[in-house]
């Protein structure tokens, strides 16, 4: 192991929570302390760590006489140097990233929910008026260097369209049923069972967590500012495996996407929802948990970056990428870029253009296919194909359609679901190709 220099200066860390991503942090700073020490110019010694319960239980490698449940004093300790915020969620955690900023300390954060808000815009503001760091690149896709890549390596680069997979709990019960044909609920127990799903997994499977970390893509991508609430979200709770294996049938694979893209000069759109992809992209091939981002740039086409999206090893390891950022910026007296931004100003959703995916169980009868067909027609829906499916009393019709208006797409569906002889509107899934934004 490569010892660092003698006089290599101290920078002392206070760690806020020691959930499994601190632990790891806090086991990956005590095993490569001389390794990280030659990387950042400094020793980063561990001066506190902050804990909403003293008497839990912790790991061996979580030193017991640095705990403390203080939060607030740990914080305003003026010996500490730099602040490691891993407790999420909007407060304590916002108070204190503000105490630590305004006391000229840079702060490395994996809070996604807050940095997705109006008052994680605040922060990033405070921090810029300030001229301290606030760094958050474990708050998009685990240790996927997304946010660095963005920020520096593509500055020069006019991004287009930044799309991909960035919660691995979805993926992973999209993979599952499409292996194995499994329905949803199913898969879901099994992702609790392994710990990969929330006992609650609503953040998950609704789209929220995805949310959150597309309206900040928005913000290092394109330079917008956006907040989860901006963000259009659909989940994948109405997905059964009759569509997966519709899909495959068509050649594609479904997964949840997270978009944000330019459209025209100056709007774009931020969304996150299930989406038929061909098997040809690379992304239908992102398995299991892991996240994959695919990167559109008018100059420099297309990239993709793939890796395990969250996790307390991973998520640490990108912790340690800041706070190695944040001790160099520290020492050199300077701070990460950080371009301006501008309001975020969006594209109608009801005037994005999709082909779409849909199921409808209709009475099996003469006519009714006509009825039908006439209703899509009429609302300027072209329809590419249709299949059917004969089940017990009623037939089940399955359509794709060229690329159309949402807002179309949208009253096709509303008008279907008022015919009688229409037993039930099922399945709408966006089928990615051409056309589409």
């Amino acid at each position: 192991m490569t010892s660092a220099r003698p006089s290599a200066p101290v920078v002392r860390i206070a760690i806020l929570g020691s959930g499994a991503v601190g632990a790891a942090l806090i086991a990956l700073l005590r095993s490569r302390s001389d390794d990280l020490a030659v990387q950042s110019g400094a020793r980063l010694e561990i001066a506190g760590i902050a804990v909403a319960d003293l008497s839990r239980a912790r790991p061996d490698h979580v030193p017991g006489d640095l705990l403390t449940d203080d939060a607030a004093s740990l914080v305003a300790d003026p010996s500490i140097d730099v602040v490691v915020e891993l407790i999420g969620g909007m407060e304590p955690a916002g108070s204190l990233i503000r105490s630590a900023l305004e006391s000229g300390k840079p702060v490395v954060t994996a809070n996604k929910a807050l940095l997705a808000s109006a008052e994680g815009i605040a922060l990033r503001n405070l921090a810029h008026e300030r001229g301290v760091d606030l760094l958050y690149e474990a708050a998009v896709a685990g240790a996927i260097p997304l946010v660095r890549v963005l920020r520096e390596s593509l500055t020069g680069e006019r991004i287009q369209r930044v799309m991909g997979i960035v919660n691995g709990t979805t993926n992973f019960i999209l993979t599952k049923m499409t292996d194995n044909g499994t329905e949803y609920a199913d898969v879901l127990a099994e992702a609790q069972d392994l710990g990969l799903a929330e006992r609650d997994p609503t953040a998950d499977v609704e789209g929220h967590d995805a949310a959150a970390k597309t309206a900040i893509l928005a913000g290092v991508a394109l330079g917008f500012d956006v907040v989860t609430a901006d963000v259009s979200c659909e989940g994948i709770t109405g997905i059964g495996s009759m569509d997966i294996e519709f899909a495959d049938r068509f050649g594609y694979v479904v997964k949840l996407l997270a978009v944000v893209e330019r459209i025209g000069e100056d709007e774009i759109s931020a969304r996150v929802h299930p989406a038929m992809v061909p098997k040809s992209h690379p992304l239908a091939g992102v398995r299991d948990a892991f996240n994959a981002v695919f990167i559109e740039g008018e100059s420099a086409g297309e990239l993709m970056l793939y890796g395990q999206g969250a996790g307390g090893l991973p998520t640490a390891s990108a912790v340690v990428g800041d706070l190695i950022d944040a001790t160099r910026n520290l020492l050199g007296k300077t701070t990460a870029p950080v371009p301006e931004r501008q309001p975020g100003r969006f594209h109608p959703v009801a005037e994005l253009r999709s082909a779409y995916y849909l199921t409808i169980d209709v009475e099996d009868r003469p006519g009714v296919l006509g009825i039908v067909s006439t209703v899509f027609g009429d609302h300027n829906v072209s329809i590419r194909s249709m299949e059917q499916e004969d089940l017990v009393d009623v037939a089940r019709l399955i359509f794709l359609t060229h690329a159309s208006r949402e807002g179309d797409m949208n009253e096709t569906i509303a008008a279907l679901a008022a015919i009688d002889a229409v037993k039930r509107v099922g399945s709408a899934m966006r089928v990615f190709g051409e056309d589409e934004g």
